[in-house]
């Protein structure tokens, strides 16, 4: 076992390498975190089997495949929705239709923001069933405090108008139909785990079979333009992604790994621990780091995960690397560079910083 705890950390850190290291190397994290998280498997099953504990390994990665397999079947439903909804225009349209065709240079669109139920940690969490999905509505007002305070520095000295240029695109009767199934499901998804505790997976599933009797209703659904096409579209780069960073952690914590983690909780208050989480989530890609504290069952109240939730939803957009989106945007805008992001990390700290502190003490004023 001495010989393990060194081989899959040692795994884990070249994948994190490979991730953070991609633009240098040019292969893909995907590719990346795939091959070690499968391949600290591999060698977990061959070393357990050696010591005669197979059924042991064996019922680890059941359970792990079980966690990912949920997690996956969600995100296929969401994002076969969203490919459907793009490609028809229907998203397009809504911007459009929100969006001023004229504003100041201060004005910061960053509704979005305020919500951050549609992040995958605070998706993990939830399916943990470490927060409830009403509880999650809490985080919207510290995380638009949060946006705003950003918003407001960062406006200083700026004066011009911007304007948009934009059109829209005509929209059928079966696509209106598919965008109100896809918000109805939205809002049943949460109805139906607040009141009967209806997994959400479950919900969006029935949501997708509906859109596809939608389709064939409506006669789109053709040779020239089948609606199963649209589930090859979604991003498979980040389920891949996905797969292979849970895939290694569940290996990390076959092998006990994870407990180091959990020292952090054990010399802090949970309240400085998950602060350190989503400081930590700059560095380190928060998908893996939420995975890690749930697999080491740390004993945290209600409120205190919904402060996690928080922490390392947001805490990943102190650095441009700390998120994906962020890694995305470096490697298409090539102005936005590690050193010039780097320069509004403090405001970017101080706004986190008030937001989690709003979030853990109204937390703790509501459940406690």
């Amino acid at each position: 076992m001495i010989l393990i705890h060194w081989v899959l950390p040692g795994l884990a850190l070249l994948a994190l390498l490979g991730v953070v290291f991609e633009e240098i190397t040019h292969i893909n994290k995907a590719k990346v975190t795939l091959f070690f998280g499968t391949l600290a498997w591999l060698l977990l099953f061959i070393y357990e089997t050696l010591e005669g504990h197979q059924e042991r390994v064996q019922h680890g990665l059941e359970t792990n495949i079980s966690e990912i397999a949920t997690l996956w079947l969600f995100l296929v439903a969401a994002m076969t929705f969203v490919a459907y909804l793009n490609k028809k225009g229907m998203i397009e349209n809504v911007i459009y239709l929100f969006l001023p065709k004229q504003f100041s240079e201060k004005n910061v669109n960053s509704g979005g923001v305020a919500l951050i139920t549609g992040d995958v940690t605070t998706l993990m969490i939830f399916l943990d069933q470490r927060v409830g999905i009403v509880d999650l509505m809490m985080l919207s007002l510290p995380s638009l405090l949060s946006v705003l305070l950003v918003a407001a520095v960062l406006s200083f000295g700026l004066k011009e108008q911007v304007k948009i240029q934009g059109h829209t695109t005509e929209l059928r009767k079966v696509d209106l139909a598919i965008a109100g199934l896809f918000l109805l499901t939205i809002i049943s998804t949460i109805s139906l785990n607040a009141v009967f505790q209806v997994p959400p997976v479950l919900t969006f599933l029935f949501g997708l079979s509906i859109m596809f009797l939608i389709a064939r209703f409506f006669h789109d659904d053709n040779e020239l333009d089948p609606i199963l096409e649209y589930v090859r579209v979604i991003e498979f780069e980040a389920l891949l992604f996905f797969l292979g960073i849970l895939l290694i952690v569940g290996a990390l914590k076959e092998v006990e790994v994870l407990n180091s983690l959990v020292n952090i909780y054990s010399l802090s208050s949970p309240m400085i621990g998950n602060y350190l989480m989503g400081l930590l989530s700059a560095l380190i890609d928060n998908v893996p780091l939420t995975a890690a504290v749930l697999k080491s069952d740390i004993d945290m109240s209600q409120s205190d995960w919904l402060a996690l939730t928080y922490s390392v939803g947001v805490g990943g957009s102190l650095l441009v690397i700390g998120s994906a989106a962020g890694i995305v945007a470096m490697s298409k805008i090539s102005e936005l560079t590690f050193a010039g992001y780097a320069r509004y990390s403090a405001v970017l700290l101080f706004a986190f910083t008030l937001g989690y502190f709003n979030v853990y003490f109204l937390g703790h004023w509501l459940f406690n």
